[in-house]
């Protein structure tokens, strides 16, 4: 399934229409300046994904239901085969396939994570995003170069795993020369539903 950027643009926009939200207002709820979320409502700009959950939230849908216009209809279980997760497209070079975006009423978005491996970031600053909630990151495959605000920086390896609140800055790289595989579990933010 390829995800258009301006499809998802145009979902955002309707959707802020209909439910009477000003386009500063949903500035101010995904914590962007007014000119950067026009620019992404546009689709002139490419999304990240902690960008489409905030926008989720505000406008009371799935998140998977701005990605691909269809309300995930399972409530039992999900079965995603080898292959088939649903791609997004969230920061240059990265790959991410959502294992569980045909269960609806999510506890987690389980993500299959390829980073990878670029010569020039091993000596640069790691870029650290943060966003609501807590992650879960296993690694399958390659190694994987963490950094969380304050300075701390680690190596993980295959059968590795963090746990960490993801509203404090973090940021990974490939390291060791390939491509990094891992599983990305972010759970959502319990204080943000009372």
């Amino acid at each position: 399934m390829e995800v258009k950027l301006f499809e998802i643009a145009e979902r955002i926009r309707c959707l802020r229409e209909i439910l009477g939200i000003t386009a500063e207002e949903m500035a101010a709820a995904c914590m962007i300046s007014p000119e950067e979320y026009s620019r992404l409502e546009e689709g002139n700009d490419d999304f990240s994904y902690s960008f489409l959950v905030k926008c989720a939230e505000t406008l009371g849908v799935d998140t998977v239901e701005l990605i691909t216009g269809e309300t995930p209809k399972l409530s039992f279980y999900s079965i995603i085969r080898k292959g088939r997760g649903l791609p997004i497209k969230r920061r240059k070079g990265f790959t991410y396939d959502h294992m569980g975006y045909l269960f609806r009423g999510r506890e987690c978005e389980p993500m299959l994570v390829v980073a990878p491996y670029s010569e020039e970031e091993q000596d640069a600053p790691i870029h650290l995003s943060h966003h609501a909630g807590q992650e879960f990151d296993y690694i399958l495959q390659g190694s994987l170069k963490v950094q969380f605000e304050g300075g701390g920086t680690h190596i993980l390896n295959p059968g590795d795993s963090v746990y960490y609140d993801s509203g404090h800055g973090h940021g990974m790289i490939a390291t060791g020369g390939e491509d990094c595989q891992f599983l990305a579990i972010v759970l959502k933010d319990r204080k943000e539903e009372k």
